[in-house]
């Protein structure tokens, strides 16, 4: 009995000592704490607190009525997703878009990171790296009208070179051929150099000396990159390819919709664009957001799925 009462309070004296210590923590990074809120405000109002809205998908929704309200009809409205007649070419459209968008937009940022790591020239480097930022900071609306006023038929610029060569004009903002090309494109010209930052971010940290060790022992500059550079950087790599999986069906609403046309529309409608034309302009709310939550649904797994893979070879993992 002895021996239990000082048990429970050697325990109560380390539960004191924790929280006594947890207090001295806050206290000591207490401007550290309140420089997160911002970011933890952000987080809880835009993106988690939203999330209640999702009992939609699983109602009726009727605005007037409210969440509370409306009349729950259960999986009705993901078997009607599921049964439509467009949804094989919505998930054909957007998973085409999404694995271009895997094979030749996110190994670009890694490739630009290393070009520009080998440069020497600071002047140059500073110089190529503003280059390549500033289409980050360009709205959707600007670039794509970039690209229609180098890419229209009518007077544009690469077409009435390609007519000064002779040949025909190609119709590129009309073409369904073109239009994953032109859109993957526009992604590359807009994003990758923005890609790069985290990417030169970890290869600051690579340590000097295993270059020095490298040098001595022969390796050219291929066999450091090869040996020393990508593998310093594989950890980065993995992490933000497991959070790019994310949002792996999310092909950017703006961006699709600005491109979209009656000639194009077979091969540019996407899930993006068509809850926006049934939740907003024919006001199906329940629908769109059933919609939205598969999209969403898919993410989750891909980014689960994608963790345990990594983690099975070796890997941190995001969690």
């Amino acid at each position: 009995m002895d021996q239990q009462y000082a048990a429970q309070a050697s325990l109560g004296v380390k539960k004191k000592r924790i929280r006594s210590q947890f207090v001295k923590d806050i206290l000591r990074d207490r401007w550290m704490y309140v420089l997160l809120l911002p970011g933890v405000l952000y987080f809880v109002i835009f993106k988690y607190f939203p999330m209640a809205g999702l009992v939609m998908a699983f109602q009726d929704y009727k605005p007037h009525l409210g969440f509370w309200e409306s009349p729950w009809v259960g999986l009705k409205h993901f078997e009607r997703f599921f049964t439509e007649p467009q949804f094989w070419m919505l998930f054909r459209n957007t998973f085409l878009l999404a694995v271009y968008n895997l094979v030749f937009f996110f190994p670009l940022p890694i490739i630009l990171a290393l070009m520009l790591n080998e440069v020497r020239m600071k002047l140059f480097k500073q110089f190529v790296q503003t280059l390549v930022y500033l289409p980050h900071f360009v709205s959707w609306v600007v670039a794509v009208g970039i690209f229609y006023v180098l890419f229209t038929t009518e007077g544009g610029v690469v077409n009435e070179f390609i007519a000064r060569l002779g040949m025909e004009k190609i119709p590129f903002l009309l073409s369904e051929e073109w239009f994953r090309t032109m859109i993957v494109s526009q992604s590359i010209w807009k994003e990758a150099g923005w890609g790069t930052i985290i990417f030169l971010a970890a290869l600051s940290g690579v340590d000097l000396q295993l270059y020095e060790a490298a040098r001595i022992d022969g390796a050219g500059r291929w066999r450091q990159l090869w040996h020393i550079t990508l593998p310093a950087i594989r950890s980065t790599i993995v992490i933000l390819f497991i959070l790019r999986l994310g949002s792996f069906l999310d092909t950017g609403f703006e961006h699709i919709f600005l491109m979209l046309n009656s000639m194009n529309r077979e091969v540019g409608e996407v899930f993006d664009t068509y809850v926006y034309m049934k939740g907003l302009t024919q006001a199906q709310y329940s629908y769109s957001a059933a919609v939205g939550m598969f999209k969403s649904l898919v993410g989750l797994v891909l980014v689960i799925g994608a963790n345990r893979l990594a983690k099975k070879m070796g890997e941190e993992g995001v969690y």
